[in-house]
């Protein structure tokens, strides 16, 4: 029998809605520029194709409250559907993404700002400004027999009741069965994988004292407290 030297790390969960299970985290995939609109917000080209980053696992985080990171004077909000994968492999066909689905939460992507912009200026990686602690706040998880396939739905973002992202999911750039295919051709992706899907437009800075409320239409609101 194997030994540990260590003590082994604690597994990410999340909860899933109406049942006593959680979900275990493997790997969060992260899809920016998604959005056209929040592409252009940004000052970038909506014509250029999306691009992946990873968040580690324990960056993602249930207890409703986000602590305004160190290092950092500009964090922002961004509202994401986040997708569960129940399976999985390697080049996955469109047709067949919906497949390994578990389903779906609501997710913020919370990014420092000012060290993603150096990042981008300096053509470094961007995990500075994106792959902090608590950086993933996340709701619970309805499984897709519940939600459906997430085609569309009303997606808002309010910060001390004033609405500050108004979206919906059927203005992604690349769609979900896209997302699935095109990650799977580069990664052996499997059950416990997390797909944080982008951001509309309305992307912000927060403050200590911040009441953040997610909603996308059929799944639990997600409520953070920036601490």
């Amino acid at each position: 029998m194997t030994k540990l030297a260590i003590p082994s790390p604690v597994i990410t969960t999340i909860p899933v809605h109406g049942s006593e299970e959680v979900f275990p985290v493997r790997r969060v995939y992260c899809i920016g520029k998604n959005y056209a609109d929040h592409i252009i917000e940004m000052g970038n080209d909506p014509k250029k194709s999306p691009i992946f980053f990873q968040k580690n696992t324990d960056n993602v985080d249930t207890s409703g409250k986000f602590p305004y990171p160190p290092q950092s004077s500009d964090v922002h909000h961004e509202l994401e559907l986040v997708i569960a994968l129940k399976s999985g492999r390697s080049n996955i066909s469109e047709a067949d993404a919906y497949k390994h689905i578990y389903g779906f939460a609501v997710g913020l992507d919370m990014t420092r700002r000012d060290l993603q912009t150096a990042a981008k200026k300096d053509g470094n990686p961007w995990e500075a400004g994106k792959a902090f602690e608590r950086s993933a706040p996340m709701g619970v998880l309805t499984k897709i027999e519940e939600s459906g396939n997430m085609d569309s739905g009303k997606t808002t973002l309010t910060v001390n009741g004033d609405v500050k992202q108004d979206g919906n999911l059927n203005q992604m750039i690349w769609k979900i069965p896209r997302m699935i295919a095109h990650l799977s051709t580069f990664y052996d992706i499997t059950a416990g994988d997390i797909i944080m899907t982008g951001t509309p437009a309305g992307v912000g800075p927060v403050v200590k004292g911040d009441k953040l409320i997610g909603t996308i239409d059929k799944l639990t609101s997600l409520e953070v407290i920036v601490v």
